[in-house]
């Protein structure tokens, strides 16, 4: 029996029509049309309508989903996972006015960080827009040294980060 390769075309008495979109060495990955994504035997009773030979993938799933994963987290605002310093956790953030006369605000922390790491990451989206931009040169440079400035003034939130990894820096791209 020869193995068929990515993109071979198959009809399975329970699953129906589908394409192998990854071959290991003893299962198909197929996506049928009805059923999605399964995983069935090398030798499973199944009707080729298009084999496509020589084609086994040399790239696992596993590398395919990091790469996506990598190209998603550098050109979308999808947000890595933060975690807050562990003190914080479950604390509230109070906001009091001078005047007494008016209400003060109580926010959790948790909502407060989740706030700041999502204009992080804007920042770092707008970063990378900018450095793949048209525009010349000193115009990058000049936009870079704002987004600097940026990053240093929310260097007084670095307290509440667990990792100091993640922690806004302005002296150094981020």
């Amino acid at each position: 029996m020869k193995i068929l390769g990515i993109g071979s075309r198959i009809k399975h008495a329970e699953y129906g029509l589908g394409v192998v979109t990854n071959v290991t060495a003893i299962h198909y990955w197929v996506t049928f049309i009805e059923a999605g994504l399964e995983t069935i035997d090398i030798d499973s009773d199944i009707e080729v309508i298009d084999a496509v030979e020589d084609e086994v993938d040399t790239v696992s799933f596993y590398e395919v989903e990091s790469t996506l994963r990598s190209i998603l987290k550098k050109w979308s605002d999808a947000s890595e996972i933060v975690p807050i310093a562990d003190k914080w956790k479950g604390g509230n953030l109070i906001l009091e006015p001078k005047d007494t006369n008016l209400q003060s605000k109580e926010i959790p922390i948790g909502t407060f960080f989740h706030k700041i790491v999502m204009v992080r990451d804007r920042i770092r989206v707008m970063e990378q827009k900018i450095n793949s931009s048209n525009l010349d040169d000193q115009d990058k440079v000049d936009l870079q040294q704002y987004i600097t400035r940026i990053y240093g003034s929310f260097t007084t939130f670095n307290v509440l980060f667990k990792n100091k990894s993640q922690q806004f820096s302005g002296s150094k791209k981020n």
